[in-house]
């Protein structure tokens, strides 16, 4: 019976732990059990979630940060580090010997004392990044290296109240990132688990400790590594290869939608990341439902939350989740809206990593919002958690381009095309959509790139670039071209808000700029174009 002290997060708990924790101790049950959902609109069921519709807060959002931070990142080796460490003869294998020793005598459990979190301020950097023009913000909640960021349940000893910085990291990221009115997601990569842990299980095949096991066999270390005692004899082996097959037992898959719920239920995100498609059929699709159940509701009382998946077929029209591109841009509008998660370098943090230039970021950023995307920029983390000097100066120059044209990013919409200029012709066909697969690699865009978006009837016309002579010239303004837009009568530049001098005939609009050259033009400038 719950009383009137009884708060919703702890109603949830209580609903939610006493079913759970019996169910995760009995071995070998299927998905017929029940799940323990918090009851609501939606269940363990596929079918129940394609009444979902993505609110409209996100589509108004355009641009997240999220803190891919970890164990991992302690080390400052890269992305991958608990699984790339124990294959034998890799680069980070090496690395280990060189800086730790054999993988036999210290494994990963050994190197989690390494993620301090000394200095980190999330009250100080949730301002940066707001100041950045971030208007949602993503904690890591589990990486595939198991360690859980909040006061876990189900995984009581790694986690990072208990071991490591021993600080509820999401909830503090999560309180920062509230106060200042932004809203608040977490990622899950735990799906991958099970398997992705499988070298740990091995041993070197040459040297001197050829045969002697890694700390995976250990039993003692199974809550981490997981227990592959019910699993073939060679399976550690089988899959060495097979880092993301989401191949896992019922029990353990039951252990997963248990991690993610305490993770849902406990913080209530805006909005949850799944490396990859829905996982385990209704194991994932419970942590889905979990999502909109108790998270927070749209003025018309549907789900205010956004769940992410990267399998098309899982989202289909914007039914069920918001699809999510990772390091990849659409080349066309899509009506529904999307995103695209990348980093400025690596996933985890990595000494001396080369990282992307503020112009590449702000050409994403316009870019994919101009073809009704979002975008989640990930700013790694080391140990103490002080973003490096570099990573300060990219976030310095994000700030000064947003704070001068986010009118022109947010709460917009699409135009009737996304652009114009040799940028729109690097792109390839991949299920009935245009990518561009490389989207850190490509070359900056130019002033002769120009991307548009709309507010009302007001058309933005962003210049991604300082034009020569200071003309820019935009021929898909034509008044007697496909386009077909009315007659222009005030053109400004945002950030000088004085009227420009333009022509607008059957060639295009052509506009004069006057005035200083703005400090960041050369990641580009954004023109605010209103008709008759």
């Amino acid at each position: 019976m719950l009383n009137s002290r009884t708060t919703r997060r702890q109603a949830l708990r209580m609903m939610g732990g006493a079913a759970a924790a019996g169910a995760l101790a009995t071995r070998g049950l299927g998905s017929a059990l029940a799940q323990s959902v918090t009851p609501g609109k939606f269940t363990d069921q596929r079918a129940s979630l394609e009444s979902y519709r993505i609110p409209e807060w996100f589509a108004d959002a355009k641009f997240g940060i999220w803190s891919h931070w970890g164990p991992q990142s302690a080390v400052g080796d890269g992305d991958w580090y608990a699984r790339n460490m124990y294959m034998e003869g890799s680069s980070q294998y090496e690395y280990h010997v060189k800086r730790f020793g054999p993988q036999s005598k210290v494994g990963y459990k050994d190197l989690i004392h390494l993620f301090t979190a000394d200095q980190w301020d999330p009250e100080h950097l949730m301002d940066l990044y707001q100041k950045a023009g971030a208007k949602y913000f993503f904690s890591m909640g589990v990486h595939h290296d198991g360690f859980d960021m909040w006061d876990s349940k189900y995984q009581p000893r790694w986690n990072a109240v208990a071991s490591g910085p021993k600080k509820d990291i999401v909830g503090l990221w999560g309180a920062a990132a509230r106060k200042r009115g932004l809203r608040f997601g977490v990622s899950e990569h735990l799906s991958n688990s099970f398997d992705w842990l499988a070298p740990s299980h091995l041993a070197d095949t040459k040297g001197q400790y050829a045969g002697v096991p890694y700390d995976g066999q250990n039993p003692a270390f199974a809550d981490l590594y997981h227990d592959y005692s019910g699993e073939p004899k060679d399976y550690a082996k089988s899959m060495y290869k097979e880092a993301m097959s989401r191949q896992a037992p019922d029990w353990w898959k039951l252990q997963y939608f248990n991690r993610v719920k305490d993770l849902v239920d406990q913080h209530q995100p805006d909005l949850l990341y799944t490396d990859g498609g829905i996982p385990f059929e209704q194991y994932g699709v419970g942590t889905v439902a979990e999502l909109y159940n108790v998270g927070p509701l749209t003025p018309h009382g549907a789900p205010g939350t956004v769940y992410f998946s990267k399998t098309k077929t899982d989202c289909i029209d914007g039914a069920s989740c918001t699809l999510d591109h990772e390091r990849s841009v659409l080349g066309e509008i899509d009506p529904v809206p999307w995103q695209t998660d990348t980093c400025i370098g690596d996933w985890h943090y990595k000494v001396g990593q080369k990282y992307k230039s503020p112009k590449k970021v702000i050409d994403l950023l316009v870019d994919i919002v101009s073809k009704n995307g979002n975008l989640l920029l990930n700013i790694p983390l080391p140990a103490s958690g002080v973003p490096d000097p570099e990573e300060l100066k990219i976030l310095e120059g994000i700030t000064a381009w947003t704070s001068v044209n986010g009118e022109a990013i947010y709460a917009t919409r699409p135009w009737k095309i996304y652009g114009e200029g040799p940028s729109t012709k690097v792109v390839i066909k991949s299920n009935g959509k245009e990518f561009d697969p490389n989207e850190g690699k490509k070359p900056d865009l130019v002033a002769t790139d120009i991307r548009f978006t709309t507010k009302g009837d007001t058309l933005y016309a962003l210049v991604m670039g300082w034009p020569e002579g200071g003309e820019v010239k935009i021929p898909s303004l034509a008044l007697d071209g496909p386009q077909k837009p009315s007659k222009a009568v005030d053109v400004r530049m945002l950030g000088q808000e004085e009227p420009l001098k333009f022509v607008h005939d059957s060639s295009g609009l052509r506009v004069t700029l006057k005035g200083d050259r703005p400090a960041t033009s050369d990641m580009g400038v954004a023109l605010r174009v209103r008709f008759v």
